[in-house]
C-alpha cells in the first residue's frame, strides 16, 4: 500500500485514446514478473514500443517518462480485473488518471493503490486534451478541496467520501476495515446484549 497524499503537483500529458484496456495497459505476459521488480517498463508497452521491440520516441510517455497525471478518453482501465493494470501506472510514476468514465474494478483497485481516477464531463476532457495535444502541461490536485488545476485551468471534481479517505490516509480495503475497529467492537457488544441466544456460550 502506497503513502497517503492530499496534494499533488506535477506534469501532465495526453494519450488521447479511449477505451483503453487493461491489457493495453500491461499486457498479460509481462504479468509473471515478480512485482519487487516494478511494472513500470511495462506499462503501455505495446504502444510504446513497435512490432520488433523498438522505443516509438514520439509516444507521449517515451518523450515525457516524469508525467504523473495522465488525461485520457472515455472508459480508461476496461476490460479484466487484473490490479497489475494499476501496479503499472504506479510504477510509472503515475499518480492521477483524468478521463470522463473508468472501468468498475479498475476504478477501486486504483483507489486501493494511491492513484485517482479522477472523473471530468467529456466536454471538459477535450478541451484539457486540445490543450496538453502537442505539450505537455503542469497541474495540481488537492483532494480535501476537490479541485484540479490543469494548463492553468480550474475543474471541481467530486469524490465518494470513501475513496477521498483511503488516497489521504494510503489505506486499501483492509486497512480501511482496521480503522473502524473499535465502532465494530460497539457494535459486537450491542448486538450480544440485544440478542444474547444467537452467540455461542
Amino acid at each position: 500500500m502506497s503513502g497517503g497524499w492530499v496534494h499533488h503537483s506535477g506534469k501532465a500529458v495526453a494519450l488521447a485514446l479511449e477505451s483503453v484496456d487493461t491489457d493495453q495497459l500491461i499486457p498479460a505476459r509481462f504479468m509473471s514478473v515478480p512485482r519487487a521488480q516494478g511494472y513500470g517498463p511495462y506499462l503501455l508497452h505495446d504502444l510504446r514500443h513497435d512490432g520488433g521491440g523498438r522505443v516509438v520516441p514520439e509516444f507521449v510517455l517515451n518523450q515525457h517518462n516524469d508525467a504523473s497525471f495522465l488525461v485520457a478518453r472515455r472508459n480508461f482501465g476496461s476490460g479484466s480485473s487484473r490490479e497489475a493494470a494499476v501496479y503499472a501506472l504506479v510504477d510509472f510514476g503515475i499518480r492521477v488518471v483524468i478521463a470522463p468514465s473508468f472501468g468498475d474494478i479498475f476504478s477501486a483497485n486504483a483507489v486501493n493503490n494511491g492513484l485517482l481516477p479522477l472523473v471530468l464531463p467529456e466536454a471538459d476532457v477535450e478541451r484539457v486534451l486540445a490543450m496538453l495535444l502537442h505539450d505537455p502541461g503542469q497541474a495540481s490536485v488537492d483532494l480535501q478541496a476537490e479541485t484540479l488545476c490543469i494548463c492553468g485551468q480550474d475543474f471541481a471534481f467530486q469524490l465518494p467520501q470513501v475513496w477521498r479517505e483511503k488516497l489521504m490516509n494510503g489505506w486499501d480495503d483492509i486497512d480501511l476495515t482496521t480503522a473502524r475497529t473499535p465502532q465494530i467492537a460497539a457494535y459486537k457488544t450491542a448486538r450480544r446484549a440485544d440478542t444474547p441466544w444467537v452467540w455461542p456460550s
